[in-house]
């Protein structure tokens, strides 16, 4: 895991030009930790999969969208932490912009961690769509997968 910092988030962003937030909230309830997966029609559709944790958004794109049957493995690519208050963003970044496109909240709810160190993390989320165990399991760079395991 990398060190908590906004730096590369904001480093990336021109905030007059764009709605995403620029990360004033970093207060979280360690007790209620929550996750977003944005649908976010860029260059090319992919969905973002966030997990509060440490005082950010840890972030992963995934292309082909988080599975919701076990047994289905899907390529997350870790990004830059994003600040808190992204965990209810959707608009449009415009073109020009980091990101440019569409970004919709396409599930969100709260999770439980069950285990986590530098090559695995493990979970149960409670979301609209998206219920179950899941893990992301780190295979080389930023490259991680990200499973539906069975109960």
């Amino acid at each position: 895991m990398r060190l908590i910092s906004l730096d590369e988030y904001r480093k990336k962003r021109n905030f007059p030009a764009t709605p995403e937030p620029a990360g004033d909230q970093q207060i979280s309830d360690p007790a209620r930790l929550r996750f977003v997966v944005h649908r976010h029609q860029a260059t090319h559709l992919h969905y973002d999969f966030r997990l509060e944790m440490d005082g950010v958004l840890k972030s992963w794109a995934v292309p082909k969208g988080v599975p919701d049957e076990p047994k289905i493995k899907r390529l997350a690519v870790e990004t830059e932490d994003h600040p808190l208050d992204y965990i209810s963003f959707e608009g449009i970044i415009p073109e020009g912009n980091y990101g440019a496109g569409t970004v919709e909240i396409w599930d969100r709810g709260e999770y439980r961690l069950e285990e986590r160190s530098g090559k695995k993390i493990v979970f149960e989320l409670s979301g609209q769509r998206l219920t179950g165990r899941y893990a992301l399991i780190h295979t080389q760079g930023k490259n991680w997968i990200i499973m539906k395991m069975t109960v």
